[in-house]
C-alpha cells in the first residue's frame, strides 16, 4: 500500500456489473476461459460472488481465479467455491508481523496464512501464494517461504520486484530469481518442473516437499512473447502489457452503445499493437507514468 494510500476513483467512472460482462462476453466468444478477479482489492467488493457465480454461468470458461491479500477469506472461501472459484493467488511479501505491518500498513500474517491452510483445505484446484522480493526488507525469508510447501501442496511463486509509480523502485533492492534459486540450493536439491506454454512462473520443487516454487523474472528474464494476458482495470481501461502506458478506453465505447463488432475491433487493433517485449527495467524506472500496482491489478 503507497505510504499516503490511494486515490479513490469516483463511483460514476468505475464499470457497473452490467458493463463488465458486456466485455466478457466478447472476450468469452473469442476464446478467453481463464479470468482472474484481482485489485485492488476484489474481496471487499459486495459483488464479488455473484460475479464469480455468473462467470461460472459460462460452459466456456474453465478457470475462475482471484488474487487477494487474503485478510478477509475467512468466511468468504466456502462462498466463493460454491459460487465457482477455481483457484486462489493470495499475496504475502512476508510472515514477520513487524515487516508486515510496514508493508501494508495493517496487522494480519498469522490470519492470513490460517486463511491459506482454509483454502488448501477447501479442494481449490490450485492455491498459490505469491511473494515479491526485495533486498533488505524480505530476502532473508526466502527459505522459510520455500518451507511452507513442505507438507502442503502450495505454490510458492517469488516475483521480482518491478517499478511501478510510487514502490520506490530501485536495481539496488531487486533480487533476481537467479539469486533466490541460488539462495534456494544452498539448503535444499531444486527439480526443475514443465511449464505449460504462457505460463510466466519457471516451476521448481524441492525434493520430497508435496508443494512447488515458482519464479517469476519479468524484470532479469522477459518473457513477453509467450505472454497471453490481457487486463481490463476496473474504469474500464484495457491494458494489453502490465508495464506499458498505453491504455484503450473500452467504458466509453460501451457508454455510447457501440455494437460488440465495433468494441471488437478496438481490443483487437490494441492487442495487434502490443510491443513484442517491453523496454526494460531501467527504461521503466525512468519514466514512471503508468498506473501504480494497486489500480492495475496482480
Amino acid at each position: 500500500m503507497p505510504e499516503n494510500g490511494a486515490d479513490l476513483t469516483p463511483q460514476s467512472e468505475l464499470m457497473t456489473k452490467e458493463e463488465l460482462f458486456k466485455l466478457l462476453n466478447i472476450f468469452i466468444s473469442c476464446g478467453v476461459d481463464k479470468i482472474r478477479l484481482t485489485g485492488g482489492e476484489p474481496t471487499v467488493s459486495k459483488d464479488c460472488e455473484s460475479v464469480i457465480r455468473e462467470i461460472g454461468s459460462y460452459p466456456a470458461v474453465k478457470d475462475i481465479c482471484i488474487t487477494t491479500n487474503g485478510v478477509v477469506l475467512k468466511n468468504k472461501l466456502a462462498k466463493y467455491k460454491e459460487a465457482g472459484l477455481t483457484h486462489i493467488n493470495i499475496s504475502l511479501d512476508t510472515m514477520v508481523e513487524a515487516k508486515f505491518q510496514f508493508i501494508s500498513r495493517r496487522q494480519g500474517v498469522k490470519n492470513i496464512l490460517e486463511n491459506v491452510d482454509r483454502a488448501l483445505g477447501m479442494g481449490f484446484q490450485q492455491v498459490k501464494l505469491n511473494c515479491v522480493v526485495v533486498k533488505g526488507i524480505n530476502d532473508d525469508e526466502i527459505l522459510d517461504f520455500v518451507n511452507l510447501t513442505k507438507d502442503r501442496k502450495l505454490d510458492v511463486r517469488f516475483i521480482e520486484f518491478m517499478p511501478f509509480l510510487d514502490n520506490k523502485w530501485n536495481k539496488s533492492k531487486m533480487v533476481s530469481s537467479k539469486e533466490i534459486i541460488q539462495s534456494i540450493r544452498t539448503k535444499h536439491s531444486l527439480i526443475k518442473l514443465p511449464n505449460p506454454p504462457s505460463q510466466p512462473s519457471n516451476d521448481y520443487k524441492v525434493e520430497g516437499f508435496k508443494g512447488k516454487v515458482g519464479f517469476i523474472s519479468s524484470m532479469t528474464d522477459k518473457f513477453c512473447a509467450s505472454c497471453n494476458r490481457i487486463r481490463i482495470t476496473a474504469d474500464g481501461n484495457l491494458k494489453v502489457c502490465l508495464f506499458g502506458r498505453e491504455e484503450t478506453n473500452l467504458i466509453k465505447l460501451i457508454r455510447e452503445n457501440r455494437s460488440e463488432e465495433e468494441i471488437l475491433e478496438v481490443i483487437s487493433a490494441a492487442i495487434k499493437r502490443k510491443k513484442a517485449a517491453h523496454d526494460g527495467m531501467f527504461e521503466i524506472a525512468k519514466d514512471l507514468k503508468n498506473r501504480p500496482m494497486v489500480k492495475i491489478g496482480g
